[in-house]
């Protein structure tokens, strides 16, 4: 007796995918089913980065086919496939870009540039394309934790090419000036400078740009709801409530402007001392978690307060690329995992797809 596609299908409609929390026919995962005789192959196409999982999810999607009555040899081919989301109405997409997360938060020293280069690199990991924007042009930080030194080189004259960091390709101010040079300028020359650093770099064909933006919710952040293609915002916050009063203005600035927050990071949670091992929650406890609950935004996850995290970020080799096995990694690892997947829960932006009409008269 023969096999059938639809038993394929129900078998794999019982298969929830573990990132998803949905089974991949409802998700389209699954295609190209093909049967011969009793032997079935088909593909599994993921719509974030997936390297770390594609062995298991083909392990368990032949696991499960086998199970069909007279079922003969089962090949799952898994791979991914990363496409372009929707933005806000009206903004115009960054050429060789995909998707950008903006990386935020209400106040300055919770964290958040550090967040942003280990989520870059975390992604990067998981097999994407990756960019890292310092949106920051007060205090640029990135060259730094990158370690990036000497200048972008222009080909053309009028735009630059990304300087390279670990696999990333990373636009900074801080590539362009002397790191002790302050940047005495008022807002309409910063939010210039920002979109100069944006559109006028060659990105090459990016899955994903994070761009750590300055805290505050000023003229940088405004430009970039207004004239920037987000895909979505990760707020950064620590536990304490006046790191949290901060935040919360932040996000509710993304929501102002239909931005989707992907979620909430919390830095600092909780220390363990390097000497005895004792555990403490220098700054409180459970406050990302609250903030989480009060606006429906989902908790992407928390890190400890580690001076490993500091010292690796100071050395210009980040955590995720300086140990990328390691407990703090696999955390930041579960965090952009659970971004690229929010990610691709939205929805898509069809615009690029679509070839522009020009009406001549001949």
């Amino acid at each position: 007796m023969s096999i059938s596609e639809l038993q394929v299908q129900t078998a794999l409609k019982e298969l929830i995918d573990p990132s998803l929390q949905k089974d991949y026919v409802s998700t389209k995962a699954a295609r190209n089913i093909k049967i011969e005789g009793n032997n079935v192959s088909l593909d599994i196409v993921l719509p974030f980065p997936a390297n770390s999982v594609i062995a298991e999810i083909k392990q368990q999607v032949e696991a499960k086919l086998k199970t069909i009555p007279d079922v003969g040899s089962v090949t799952a081919n898994v791979s991914w496939k990363i496409v372009a989301h929707a933005a806000q109405r009206g903004v115009k997409p960054v050429a060789g870009v995909r998707n950008i997360i903006a990386v935020a938060s209400g106040k300055g020293g919770v964290g958040k540039s550090t967040t942003a280069v280990n989520l870059a690199l975390a992604l990067a990991a998981e097999g994407a394309k990756v960019g890292m924007l310092d949106a920051d042009i007060y205090g640029p930080s990135q060259p730094t934790m990158l370690g990036i030194s000497g200048k972008p080189e222009s080909e053309d004259g009028s735009t630059l090419e990304p300087m390279m960091g670990h696999g990333l390709q990373a636009m900074s101010i801080g590539f362009l000036v002397d790191v002790e040079t302050p940047m005495v300028w008022r807002g309409p020359m910063v939010t210039q400078a920002l979109e100069q650093l944006l559109n006028q770099t060659n990105w090459h064909d990016l899955d994903y740009l994070v761009v750590d933006l300055p805290p505050g919710t000023g003229d940088i952040q405004l430009t970039l709801a207004q004239r920037v293609p987000v895909t979505g915002a990760v707020i950064v916050t620590t536990p304490q409530d006046i790191a949290l009063i901060d935040a919360r203005k932040g996000l509710k600035m993304f929501q102002k402007v239909n931005i989707p927050i992907l979620g909430i990071v919390e830095n600092m949670s909780l220390h363990i001392c390097s000497k005895c091992g004792h555990e403490e929650r220098i700054f409180g406890e459970g406050g990302g978690e609250r903030m989480g609950r009060d606006y429906d935004i989902e908790m992407l996850g928390s890190l400890p307060l580690d001076i490993h995290i500091r010292e690796q970020t100071d050395s210009g080799k980040p955590t995720v690329a300086a140990d990328p096995d390691g407990r703090v990694s696999q955390i930041y690892k579960q965090i952009a995992r659970r971004v690229a997947v929010k990610i691709a829960d939205l929805a898509q932006d069809h615009s690029i797809k679509f070839p522009s009409i020009v009406i001549q008269n001949t």
